[in-house]
């Protein structure tokens, strides 16, 4: 009788936390599928142009330009970035970079991906791809991490010829994220996110800032639907609860097994 309990009770423990972990390790949609993707890329930091997750972004340009876009990575993700360039009939070898910049503009190292490619002569087009390394939600100082924020692409050309330069290109990139769950969660978290530039936003209720101004300087940029998770409840405190609890029934149980075990029996009174 014991034993049936202690089962059970630990299957639906299982169950329970199981249930909240499966639900955050679905990707949902992401919006930016169903908006008209960018059909024009940026020339710099500044002017990137924004993607979502799963979005896929256009651009023509020209042998040699520098091509950016910008897209939001939040805390458990592992982003893929994928570019294919479409190259002229006629072309010397040429190769082909993706450099990937957290909001800090410091460069991310590729966990694994050709990040970078040569295509050869006459070749119609050249496919580079980039897996970056979980997004943590907190770290140290000194620490070249990725951290929740905006992330920078950048793709251009690094080796053509002179006579190549100008030859009209065809981009096209596509920014996909897994979600790496509770196992990536780590203590701590950031205040905002990596979000570099300020908006001016006036306020609708007629407050007053400092100056007097009436304005408030707000984040702005992409960021996923839901909002910013960094520091949120994650599914690696469930397991952690989980373990505990089963912890316990487990003991109980082996109580419950072994309990009276070496004591003599009871022997009823004489009459």
């Amino acid at each position: 009788m014991w034993i049936t309990r202690v089962v059970s009770a630990a299957l639906l423990t299982l169950g329970l936390a199981a249930g909240p972990a499966a639900a955050d390790s679905t990707p949902s949609p992401s919006p930016s599928e169903d908006s008209a993707a960018p059909t024009s890329a940026g020339t710099s930091f500044r002017t990137a142009a924004e993607i979502g997750q799963g979005g896929t972004a256009t651009a023509s340009a020209s042998a040699g330009d520098y091509l950016y876009w910008s897209f939001p990575a939040d805390t458990g993700q592992r982003p893929t970035v994928r570019a294919t360039v479409k190259l002229p009939q006629e072309h010397a070898a040429q190769t082909w970079q993706i450099d990937v910049y957290d909001g800090l503009r410091r460069r991310q190292a590729c966990q694994y991906g050709a990040q970078t490619r040569t295509a050869a002569a006459g070749a119609g087009s050249v496919e580079l791809a980039c897996v970056l390394r979980t997004v943590r939600a907190w770290s140290e100082p000194w620490a070249n991490d990725p951290l929740p924020g905006t992330y920078y692409l950048r793709l251009t050309a690094v080796g053509v010829r002179t006579a190549d330069l100008g030859q009209p290109v065809a981009a096209e990139v596509r920014v996909e994220s897994e979600d790496m769950g509770g196992a990536a969660a780590v203590d701590g978290r950031l205040a905002e996110p990596l979000v570099p530039g300020v908006a001016v936003a006036r306020q609708d209720e007629g407050g007053k800032d400092e100056d007097g101004s009436g304005a408030s300087a707000v984040l702005s940029g992409v960021e996923p639907d839901d909002g910013w998770s960094s520091g949120r409840w994650s599914d690696r405190w469930v397991w952690t609860v989980s373990g505990a609890v089963l912890a316990a029934l487990a003991g109980i149980g082996g109580y419950a097994l072994t309990r009276g075990a070496g004591r003599p029996a009871r022997v009823p009174p004489n009459a």
